[in-house]
């Protein structure tokens, strides 16, 4: 007697099995066979069942099967013919963060249920599986972002490494979205990386306002170190009044403490921060930086310039050939 034998039977005296269909008017009533109410409404009535053999006898349940009180799921889910389990919950947004709990559950829970249960797997769905997608766009598109900063850039400048110049101060300007972060108390959310994406094409503006006023200066036969000089101290004041207007403008946003504000608010605190931080930094990195390219550049130049010395040619007439000399009064020539 199998195991699928015996449930369809225990289904069909409990539940009911479907032995015809009558139509009432515009209805179809189902007409169900199963033993009576006062036999089924207790499950010490299953140990006294009688359970029909293969061979036509009749049994009771105890002597074919044992029964354990446990939990069950009222409803069997499948996903790809498989049997699944879905495990859901609301988060408290204001007091945690989705995407990190999600991250520990991954981590630190679902290795102990794996390593007891070998054939088990799992998949995020939902707001997880959605935000994990969004993570993965974020990172083609900051990349293809970067690329497009990099090419507008290199060709004005006529430079392949000016530009990397400018848009060294982008991992300076994400260190200090981060630390706005912190000192405002907001959690690290997917509006984050919009703000920090976007603050890629912002910090790079007042590096490139000394970058291209050192080319300039450079133009008119003015020394690089002295170039450098008048840039930081003569573009001060309009880099740091570019930042400090940049960045009140998204204070408003930032300290608002209305619900629908709360969604923007990571992604104004990412700018605001991002572009006061890089500011700084812009001050010191790029005038630096731009020297020691210099220093690159023309130990490069040398370097190559030893490794391929200059040939000296010499024309050689060739033994078979005659060469005409020119004849110094040329008369001209009919056409």
């Amino acid at each position: 007697m199998t195991l699928s034998d015996l449930a369809r039977q225990v289904r069909a005296g409990f539940y009911g099995e479907e032995v015809q269909r009558v139509q009432r008017g515009q209805d179809e009533v189902k007409v169900m066979v199963r033993f009576p109410r006062d036999e089924r409404d207790s499950v010490g009535y299953l140990d006294n069942m009688r359970i029909r053999t293969p061979d036509g006898g009749r049994v009771p349940f105890h002597a074919v099967a044992e029964v354990e009180l446990a939990e069950s799921p009222t409803t069997i889910q499948r996903f790809d013919r498989e049997r699944a389990v879905q495990v859901s919950a609301e988060v408290d947004k204001e007091n945690y963060e989705p995407g990190k709990i999600t991250a520990d559950i991954i981590e630190k829970e679902l290795p102990e249920v794996l390593a007891q249960y070998p054939g088990v797997r799992h998949r995020l769905s939902g707001a997880s599986q959605a935000q994990q997608e969004v993570q993965q766009d974020l990172v083609k598109g900051a990349f293809f972002a970067v690329f497009l900063i990099y090419a507008l850039m290199a060709i004005p400048l006529r430079s392949y490494t000016q530009p990397i110049i400018i848009m060294s101060v982008i991992p300076f300007g994400i260190i200090g979205a981060f630390v706005g972060h912190w000192i405002l108390g907001i959690e690290v959310s997917m509006m984050s990386f919009f703000g920090i994406i976007a603050l890629a094409g912002v910090v790079v503006n007042d590096s490139l306002i000394l970058v291209d006023f050192v080319n300039r200066e450079r133009r008119l036969g003015v020394p690089l170190v002295q170039a450098v000089t008048d840039a930081a101290s003569k573009r001060f004041r309009a880099i740091l009044l570019t930042s400090l207007t940049t960045f009140f403008g998204l204070v408003p946003i930032v300290l608002e403490t209305s619900l629908q504000a709360q969604i923007v608010i990571p992604m104004a605190a990412s700018l605001a921060f991002g572009i006061l931080f890089a500011t700084v930094i812009t001050l010191f990195l790029i005038p630096s930086l731009y020297l020691i390219l210099d220093d690159l550049g023309r130990w490069w130049r040398a370097a190559w310039s030893h490794l391929i010395p200059k040939s000296t040619e010499k024309s050689v007439a060739h033994p078979g050939v005659m060469h005409a000399k020119p004849d110094p009064n040329p008369r001209p020539r009919k056409l």
